[in-house]
Order: structure tokens, then C-alpha cells, then sequence
């Protein structure tokens, strides 16, 4: 059987395409988030302890703008092409973040690594898209749900590993050879596909505007009134410039020829919803897995590895709970129904630790965030199926990059105003644990604040759950659509 045909490869040779590409996604996933429990050593080494969190910031909003760029390029010049290119830059990146002298370069340089993520990030998911139909797709999308869980619980572990025991620039050479083996093991593989290429425009102007808009806003929501006052100029100044960047953007989606954001396909109602339900929920568990760590350490009490080991389940349960649901989708009629009730169960969990954010039992702890996890488990697989299963093929990496868009903005944005409401309040807290609450008032003050933080969780999964029972049924088709 020829790859260029259009007919779809015997099912040994997709599992082999498959897990030939789930090394890049380990890479994109784990980029993500090994910089987070070192972030206090890295700062001590560069001299500069203020505006760490720009190093996971600055990576997200590059990752989400380069996103949909990869999956336009992708579908004019080949998986393969575009994966290369991807990987190269992230190799390149990830080797200039070892070597920066100081933190602003060193914000810069993963920068660089995020949009070689953007790339990571969608070409697998449009690979899978080209090997399977959307009614059988679900089975597959196990493996990179599996693999980007697992990437994201393993980071700040080894992260705090490699910057203890050995040095934090080893976080970063850790992604090295890594990248070039995968150059070696995807570049034949891909060659396999089917070819679906058609012609896009990229849209960069689009993804500079992007950047700029939400780089402003978030800049104003992270300094203003920490680094600088609320009424001073870097923060008035940004304030003003946010709503025009933002204002420019939408006015260029709607005269771009190919907009970064692509309008025609987001008109589709269904997808529209499977997007905004998709991001919603992922910005709910991402937000939960950076700042969960924090409020074990800061409440609980726990130092940095006994928080790691404590929510190990949370990386377990949402594996079985995509497992499970990517088991029966193909199988049942109505498969919006399981995330549905998986939600409801998800919301409940939250709900708990807001009611019990003073600190729990540990049998306590492991029942709730093992529940929240496999009760999101679902959502995921649902959505993205969803949404494929209503695009023609050739626009299936511009639908792909869309979704991957959404979640990152809404993933940055979450983490931003997660680190407002628990940071604000508790400048010195990470990776000080308990100690950096010296009375009873301010473990109060903390205390509201993790509260608010499992209510805004909670806030966010309802819009989740809202969105998802707004999307249409439609039965899963078995074959490609053209």
C-alpha cells in the first residue's frame, strides 16, 4: 500500500507511526513544566529572584501563538518537514537555555522553546488525524494523552532532581539528545502518511499581535501592584496598550486571508464549543498542577519531594480516566454523556478542597485529587474527536492548531491569575514551605487565597461543562472526510 494513495496504513504500521511521535510529545510536555520547582535555584544563580514566573509565561505564549502556524504549515509542506523543523528548534533552544548569563536571556531563550512546542505540540495531534478516522481516533489519542500527563507530572520531579543534586542548567541539556534522536526516529516515519497537502498563508502578523496583547495583559496583571504601583507609568502605559494590540488583532483576523484564529472554522458551532470546553478544563488541571505543589508545601507542610510523590495519583487517575473513555467512545451513541457526569463528579472535587483548604488528611487528599483526575480524563479525548470529526481533512491541521491555540491562551492566562491570587499573598511561600508563614493571620490570609483559587477552579470547569452539553452529538464517522 503506497502512503500517497489517500487510504489509510494497516493498523501495526500507525502504531508504529504512533509511538514514533510520542517522543515529541514528551519533550513539548515536559518543557512545560520542569522549570517549576526550580525556578528558586535558577533564580539564585542568575542573581535575579523576581519575575521568575516569566520563564514558564514567556514559553506558554510563544507555544500558543506558534501553534496553529505549525499546523498551517504542516498541511502545505508535509508532517515530516514540519516536525523537523520543530525539533531542530528546540534543540537549539533548549542548548541556549543552558548557556544564558542572566534571566532576561534566559526568558528569551524559552521563548525560542516555546514556539518549537507550538510545533510539538500540533503535529502529533494532526498525525493522528491523518492515520485514523475520527470514529476509531480516540484509541490512539489514549497514547499522546497518556504521554503529555505523564511528561507534565514527571517535570517539576525532575526538574527539582536535576537542579538539587546535579545543576539547573541540566534541566535543559536533559532535552538535547533527546531532540536529535527524535529528528532521526520521525523523519521516515512521516514520510509514510497519506499526503493531504494544500496550499496556506501564514499568518504572522496575526501571531505577533497575539503575543503583544496578551504580554501586556499579563504584565499588568503580574506586576501591577507588586513590581510597580497601580498608578504608575509601565502600568498604565501597558494598560492602555493591551486593549489596542487586542483591537488590532481582531481587525486583522477579519482581513487576513488565512487569520491566525480561523474564523471560517470556528463559526462551526461545534467546534467552537468543543474549543472554548477543551481549554477551559485544561486550564482548570494545568492550573491545579502548578499550584497544587505550592499549597501542600505552604498549608500542608510538606516539603518539595513528599508534594511531588502526594499528587503522583493525580498523573494516574487522568491516564485511566482518558484510557477508559477512549475505550468506549467508538463503542456508544451518546458519548458526550461520561464527561458530562465525570465533570459534575470533577466540579464536586474542587468544591471539597475549596471547603477544606486549611489542609487535609492524606487518605483524604489522595481520594479527592485522584477523582478530579480521573473525572477530567474524559474531556479531552471527547472534545478533540468532536471537533475532527466535523472538519474536512485538508483543513484538519488548521482545526488542530485552532484548539491547541485556545487551550494555550487559556492555560497562560489561568496560570497568570492563579500566581495573582495565591503569589500576591505569598510572595516568599515557593519552595519555602510552611515556614514562610510566620503567624496565625497570615496562614489565614493564605488560606483564603488557595480558596479562592479551588473556587476559580471550580468556575472554570462549570464553563467547561456548560460549553460541552452546548455542543451538538454528531454520530462518529468511520471513514476520512476530504
Amino acid at each position: 500500500m503506497r502512503a500517497t494513495d489517500g487510504q489509510p496504513l494497516p493498523h501495526r504500521e500507525t502504531l508504529v507511526i504512533v509511538f514514533g511521535v510520542l517522543l515529541s510529545v514528551f519533550l513539548g510536555a515536559i518543557s512545560q513544566s520542569i522549570t517549576a520547582s526550580a525556578l528558586p535555584t535558577i533564580g539564585q544563580a542568575l542573581g535575579a529572584t523576581g519575575d521568575l514566573s516569566w520563564v514558564i509565561t514567556a514559553y506558554l505564549l510563544t507555544q500558543t501563538a506558534a501553534t496553529p502556524l505549525f499546523g498551517k504549515f504542516s498541511d502545505t509542506h508535509g508532517r515530516s518537514t514540519a516536525m523537523q523543523i520543530a525539533l531542530s528548534v528546540f534543540v537549539i533552544g533548549s542548548i541556549a537555555c543552558a548557556l544564558v548569563p542572566n534571566l532576561a536571556t534566559l526568558v528569551a531563550a524559552r521563548a525560542l522553546q516555546g514556539i518549537a512546542a507550538g510545533g510539538l505540540t500540533a503535529i502529533p495531534m494532526t498525525v493522528l488525524g491523518d492515520l485514523a478516522p475520527p470514529k476509531y481516533r480516540a484509541r490512539y489519542y489514549t497514547y499522546f494523552s497518556m504521554t503529555y500527563l505523564t511528561a507534565g507530572a514527571l517535570g517539576p520531579a525532575l526538574g527539582g532532581v536535576f537542579a538539587e543534586y546535579i545543576h539547573w542548567s541540566a534541566i535543559f541539556w536533559f532535552g538535547v539528545p533527546l531532540g536529535i534522536f527524535a529528528i532521526f526516529i520521525t523523519r521516515k516515519l512521516l514520510q509514510k502518511l497519506p499526503h493531504y497537502h494544500r496550499q496556506h498563508q501564514l499568518d504572522l502578523a496575526g501571531a505577533t499581535l497575539i503575543v503583544l496583547a496578551s504580554l501586556t495583559f499579563m504584565f499588568v496583571l503580574t506586576a501591577g501592584g507588586k513590581t510597580y504601583a497601580w498608578n504608575s507609568p509601565q502600568i498604565i502605559g501597558l494598560a492602555l496598550a493591551s486593549p489596542i494590540f487586542w483591537v488590532a488583532f481582531i481587525i486583522r483576523q477579519r482581513q487576513a486571508p488565512e487569520p491566525l484564529l480561523p474564523l471560517g472554522i470556528i463559526a462551526n458551532p461545534i467546534v467552537r464549543w468543543a474549543i472554548i470546553s477543551n481549554a477551559f478544563g485544561w486550564g482548570a488541571v494545568i492550573g491545579m498542577n502548578i499550584y497544587l505543589p505550592i499549597w501542600l508545601q505552604t498549608i500542608g507542610g510538606m516539603g518539595p519531594a513528599e508534594s511531588g510523590i502526594a499528587l503522583m495519583i493525580l498523573m494516574v487517575m487522568l491516564n485511566l480516566g482518558a484510557l477508559f473513555s477512549a475505550q468506549i467512545t467508538s463503542r456508544i451513541i451518546h458519548y458526550k454523556r461520561p464527561p458530562m457526569i465525570a465533570l459534575v463528579i470533577c466540579i464536586a472535587t474542587t468544591l471539597w478542597m475549596a471547603w477544606h483548604a486549611q489542609g487535609m488528611s492524606f487518605l483524604e487528599l489522595q481520594i479527592v485529587v485522584g477523582l478530579f483526575g480521573l473525572c477530567f480524563g474524559p474531556v479531552a479525548p471527547v472534545t478533540s474527536v468532536a471537533m475532527q470529526n466535523t472538519v474536512a481533512q485538508h483543513q484538519l491541521g488548521t482545526a488542530v492548531g485552532a484548539m491547541a491555540f485556545g487551550r494555550g491562551l487559556i492555560v497562560t492566562f489561568t496560570v497568570a491569575l492563579f500566581g495573582v491570587i495565591v503569589l500576591h499573598v505569598l510572595p516568599d511561600a515557593s519552595g519555602a514551605g510552611a515556614d514562610a508563614l510566620k503567624n496565625v493571620a497570615q496562614r489565614e490570609v493564605a488560606v483564603d487565597a488557595f480558596r479562592t483559587l479551588f473556587l476559580a477552579t471550580a468556575a472554570l470547569l462549570t464553563l467547561s461543562l456548560a460549553t460541552l452539553t452546548a455542543m451538538e452529538e454528531q454520530p462518529l464517522k468511520t471513514k476520512r472526510a476530504e
